[in-house]
């Protein structure tokens, strides 16, 4: 039998894929747990710099948690029992709730992001999707609503409108809007989607990951608080980097007109 997540090295990218096409890779709990320990072991990977991840197949990327195997026990589980092992753990795929990632992960969005698998595309930092992508949020159309950072990230992402009538409607959207409303920074042919999403990851990798991962953490800490709070994290953030040899490899680089080689 497959596994239900592959997880593959690229140099300093790491390419995690959901690996149940049959079932529009979809995520019962213990493909769930696989993919939560796939993120978990990037995160802690000093040699890997990106991650992408991507749905097995050319018809979907992942259509969110199985409604015939997750969503009624994962919706009935005893309240103080649902707080302890979701609202305060992990939600669906690790990084969509309780698993900070301070390294860039890219979503290769190459067929259906519905509901959860939609959640986990929005818990991602860049979004590149083939032409044949379909976003949704059905849940009410099932008689409940998102519960992994939709409700909560995409307003920030495509504003409040746009989240407001994709919520209320749990209509399907095309590429084409997506692009329109800047759900993904993105559309290109499903031939080209892992390479264009390698692409900008091999680019990345090339930054200083120090300043990328501070960064990533100062842009997220602002979210939702005050302007003063986010200016002053901001600073503290940067005099970090004083004391990092990236600084001194970045600075030393453009002196030589060379590009910079971060360890």
């Amino acid at each position: 039998m497959a596994d239900d997540i592959l997880y593959e090295t690229d140099g300093p990218i790491r390419i995690i894929t959901i690996n149940r096409p049959s079932k529009m890779n979809s995520l019962d709990f213990s493909a769930n747990d696989k993919l939560i320990k796939a993120f978990k072991k990037f995160g802690e990977d000093n040699e890997a710099r990106v991650a992408i991840i991507t749905g097995s197949g050319s018809d979907s990327f992942c259509a969110g948690a199985d409604l015939k195997s997750y969503t009624i026990e994962f919706a009935t589980t005893p309240p103080d029992q649902f707080h302890t092992k979701y609202t305060n753990g992990y939600g669906l795929g690790g990084i969509t709730r309780n698993l900070s990632i301070n390294k860039p992960i890219i979503a290769s969005i190459n067929g259906y992001a519905m509901s959860g698998g939609f959640e986990i595309a929005l818990a991602c930092d860049i979004r590149i999707c083939s032409h044949n992508a379909i976003f949704a949020l059905q849940d009410v159309k099932w008689g409940f609503h998102a519960c992994d950072g939709a409700l909560v990230r995409l307003p920030h992402i495509i504003g409040l409108t746009h989240t407001m009538e994709m919520f209320l409607t749990g209509n399907r959207y095309d590429s084409i809007w997506a692009e329109k409303v800047g759900l993904v920074n993105a559309v290109v042919d499903q031939s080209s989607l892992m390479k264009k999403c390698l692409e900008i990851a091999s680019l990345i990798a090339t930054r200083s990951p120090t300043a990328i991962r501070l960064g990533k953490e100062t842009i997220f800490h602002a979210l939702g608080r005050p302007l003063s709070d986010g200016l002053q994290f901001e600073s503290t953030s940067f005099r970090k980097l004083g004391d990092n040899n990236d600084l001194v490899e970045g600075t030393r680089a453009f002196a030589e007109k060379r590009e910079p080689t971060f360890k």
